[in-house]
């Protein structure tokens, strides 16, 4: 499984977010040049990040954006749903048996790939902002 420049880039957003944060809200054009990422592009990602209720932008003068919970309370598998959707191997374990594959009610394979999604979304779901930050610089604004 491969994530999209989408799920790479907003995870890079976010984490930089996460950082930043402390400071005031964030204004696009910093992230976009630390992380040397389009500002144009990053627009489009916290447009969806914001409809996720992730983050939330405060406009005017000192404007910018905040994270709109804990660093602790944001995961990966958040971050990346937001902007990828759906995240599993194959598109069988995202529906119910025979809805989209004839074959997935009698498949031997389906079993491994839902373990295999299982196994992705519980390591999504177990890696918080708040966890990379501290593993990055000991430290990680709240």
């Amino acid at each position: 499984m491969r994530l999209s420049t989408r799920g790479r880039y907003a995870t890079r957003a976010m984490y930089d977010l996460a950082l930043n944060q402390d400071q005031g809200p964030v204004p696009l054009r910093e992230i976009s040049a630390r992380q040397d990422i389009s500002e144009k592009y990053l627009e489009q990602l916290f447009l969806k990040l914001r409809r996720a209720g992730l983050i939330r932008s405060v406009r005017g003068p000192g404007g910018g954006y905040l994270l709109a919970k804990d660093t602790f309370k944001i995961n990966m598998y958040d971050i990346l749903k937001a902007v990828e959707g759906p995240l599993t191997p194959v598109f069988c374990t995202d529906n119910p048996p025979g809805k989209k594959c004839k074959r997935s009610r009698t498949c031997d394979m389906r079993k491994f790939w839902m373990e295999l999604s299982r196994q992705i979304l519980h390591c999504l779901e177990n890696q918080t902002l708040g966890d990379l930050c501290r593993r990055a610089n000991g430290k990680c604004p709240a």
